[in-house]
Parts: structure tokens; sequence; C-alpha cells
């Protein structure tokens, strides 16, 4: 039997984030919650599908709660104390989401809404001739 033999550890060990970045995607039927590293890698998410709704139940901005609280439980065993928000899109857990962030006790940098805004967009379709 072989002296050298190593155990492989396949599990990233638990990463001190002393500050990250929680993207909000507030669609109107679902609401998810990624958060990063500032450099931008996933460290947890969760979304109201994720959490049990199905159905119009994630389009409510209650699962859209639960769905923060979820994702922010790991990062707050993780060491994290201050956070950058971003949001985006038009759903109805936006502000719900953003509540739950702010009662976990992160300490919160600043909220931006990133949601797209065409500057003129897409040509419209062409007129319906009935």
């Amino acid at each position: 039997m072989p002296k050298s033999i190593k155990k492989i550890n396949l599990r990233k060990n638990k990463r001190r984030l002393p500050k990250g970045v929680i993207h909000i995607r507030a669609s109107f039927n679902n609401t998810i919650v990624t958060i990063t590293d500032i450099r931008g890698q996933v460290v947890s998410w969760s979304s109201a599908g994720a959490c049990g709704f199905k159905g119009a139940k994630k389009s409510t901005p209650f699962a859209a709660q639960t769905a923060a609280e979820n994702a922010i439980r790991l990062l707050i065993d993780q060491g994290m104390k201050q956070a950058e928000v971003m949001i985006c899109g038009p759903g109805p857990g936006r502000d719900t989401a953003l509540r739950a962030i702010r009662r976990s006790g992160l300490t919160i940098n600043f909220v931006r809404d990133v949601t797209p805004m065409p500057h003129n967009g897409c040509r419209p379709p062409k007129k319906r001739r009935v």
C-alpha cells in the first residue's frame, strides 16, 4: 500500500467573504436572488420556484421575500458584513426582496436599478390587417 495517498477534497472550503453583491432579478413570473463576490463568482442563489412555490404563487411578494432570506442565510455563516444590491426587472417581488435583505442585518452600501431600458429599441411589428 503506497504511503503518499492524499485525500481529494472535492468541495471548496468555506471562504470568508467580507463583501459581496446581491443581484435581484424580479420578473412577472418569478424572482431570482443571486449573491456573488466582488469578482462576480456566484456564492449562493435562490428563487421563488426553488423555495417550493409553484404557478401563480411564484410571482407574489411573499415568495420573493422567502427567496431572499434563503439566499442570505448561507452568507451570514460565511461572515459577510457589507453588500451592494443590484435590482433588475419590473416584477412584484423587487421591493419585498430588498426589505428582506435590509432586515437580515447586512450593511447595504448602495442599491442600484440595473433594469435594461431601450433607447428607442426594436422596430415594432407591422400593423395587423383584418
